[in-house]
């Protein structure tokens, strides 16, 4: 839900949740990531195509310097998305996010830097697909118990509106639209046509489902592993399907 901050006559001033993409770079090379990025564009341009991205440095032996940073942003420019700030990391990745007058982004928390200022290790590189559609990738699962009953929506989900079940499964009565999203960071459960996104796990939970009873989606993913649809498989358009994590694989398949 958003909460207005402040109101005046030039303005409305509000926070609310906010569907961004994380670039996580493995490799500082401007020419390589803008390569892959513009092949992810390519082949999911309704997905991909001028998309708000955070760029994650936290998987870098060595934080770049302010001029391959600089490189890093116009590539990802290039390819066709929209850096709009840092993963939040170390107090070194805050002063280069000032340097360059980028905001960090929070939600994206990168690697957690101790009192004594030592970043923990960074989590082992995940297999393709990599991010970037990964939301809140490295946050920690939810505790076995710690989730609240769920969060129901009645009616459809409307091209642009986002709904998020925090802590909780999401269970949807109504069809979601293309350019919808639902997120949850339990299951989602979705009775009637999925025709936009859906992603469940959202803070990292591995063993969350997605249930939807009429499979026509842009795109599913489930704690950051994700499967983008240019075009539904025969077999799976229209059907009652439910998706899961194998290893690092996400599987559909119908009910």
């Amino acid at each position: 839900m958003n909460a207005r901050m402040e109101t005046s006559d030039a303005c409305d001033l509000r926070f609310g949740q906010v569907g961004i993409a994380c670039v996580r770079v493995r490799r500082v090379d401007a020419a390589a990531l803008c390569d892959e990025l513009e092949r992810r564009v390519r082949a999911a341009p309704q997905m991909f195509s001028r998309a708000a991205v955070v760029l994650d440095l936290s998987h870098l032996l060595d934080l770049p310097d302010d001029g391959a940073v600089d490189a890093l942003l116009e590539a990802v420019r290039s390819a066709g998305m929209l850096p709009v700030g840092l993963a939040y990391g170390t107090s070194d990745t805050e002063a280069l996010a000032k340097r360059m007058g980028l905001p960090l982004i929070a939600k994206f928390r990168a690697a957690y830097e101790p009192v004594g200022g030592t970043a923990a290790a960074a989590e082992p590189a995940r297999a393709e697909p990599a991010a970037p559609i990964q939301r809140e990738p490295i946050l920690s699962a939810p505790a076995p118990g710690s989730m609240q009953g769920a969060q129901h929506h009645a009616g459809a989900v409307r091209s642009g509106q986002q709904v998020y079940a925090r802590e909780r499964d999401l269970i949807v009565t109504g069809a979601i639209a293309n350019g919808a999203e639902v997120i949850a960071d339990g299951n989602i459960h979705i009775y009637g046509g999925l025709r936009g996104r859906a992603m469940a796990g959202a803070q990292g939970d591995e063993k969350a489902r997605i249930f939807v009873s009429d499979f026509r989606a842009e795109l599913v993913a489930i704690a950051g592993h994700y499967r983008v649809f240019e075009q539904i498989p025969d077999d799976l358009e229209g059907q009652s399907v439910q998706c899961w994590l194998e290893g690092e694989k996400l599987l559909i398949a119908k009910l």
